[in-house]
């Protein structure tokens, strides 16, 4: 099993459905508030199920939803199909969209499933695809001093504040005898220093690498903003 087969099955991530709501409506926010203007072209590069996409859809011009997982494009169609503003894709899609046509790019809680050289190739794709001084956004990024224990502290203080505690208990003690506990044993979570993030984005041509907050509940990963360069 790989991580995109993980993604594509069912799976216990979201320990309840509110959580699930609660996790999609932060995110939704925080890239809101990254969206240039009301006319920009956003692309949600590895969305998820993208449960407020919708709200998403209304602060710009049009959304592009990429998910590599069939089953959950599936789901994003049903939901979404009908809005003329939300086009669904896969990553091959998203390598045949025109040249220098997205404002804004956002890879959400996505590096740590790609390798070092698949990240590279998607960071050369992003680029082309964005149009001059458009931006690019990785959030969510694990720095490697980010150990399991954080994260399920982490959780926990957002399963207090959203009201779903004891579904996190519960989805904690799942998780550890879950396909995704063997599959992170078994191929690891890819994890960068802010340095070493910051080399390869400036080698992809972007400039300008800033460090926003963190998109979501966990304040120990990492979020990065750059521009792309001039030719």
């Amino acid at each position: 099993m790989s991580w995109r087969d993980f993604w594509n099955g069912e799976h216990s991530i979201y320990v309840s459905p509110r959580h699930k709501a609660l996790h999609y409506r932060a995110i939704a926010t925080d890239l809101i508030g990254h969206i240039p203007s009301a006319e920009a072209v956003v692309l949600d590069h590895g969305c998820g199920e993208a449960l407020d996409a919708a709200r998403v859809a209304g602060s710009c011009g049009k959304l592009y939803l990429c998910e590599a997982a069939p089953t959950v494009r599936d789901k994003l169609r049903a939901q979404f199909g009908r809005k003329d503003t939300i086009v669904v894709v896969s990553p091959e899609e998203v390598e045949a969209l025109p040249p220098a046509s997205l404002d804004l790019v956002v890879a959400n809680s996505l590096l740590q499933y790609l390798s070092r050289d698949e990240l590279k190739a998607l960071l050369e794709t992003w680029r082309d695809r964005l149009k001059p001084g458009g931006a690019l956004i990785l959030a969510d990024v694990i720095p490697p001093d980010v150990s399991p224990l954080t994260d399920a502290s982490q959780l926990l203080a957002f399963a207090w504040r959203g009201g779903f505690l004891m579904a996190a208990l519960g989805g904690l003690v799942r998780t550890a005898f879950s396909d995704y506990r063997k599959l992170r044993a078994q191929y690891g979570l890819s994890t960068y220093t802010a340095e070493a993030i910051t080399a390869l984005i400036r080698e992809a041509g972007f400039a300008d690498v800033q460090r926003p907050g963190n998109f979501g509940h966990n304040p120990h990963r990492m979020t990065f903003k750059a521009i792309k360069a001039a030719a």
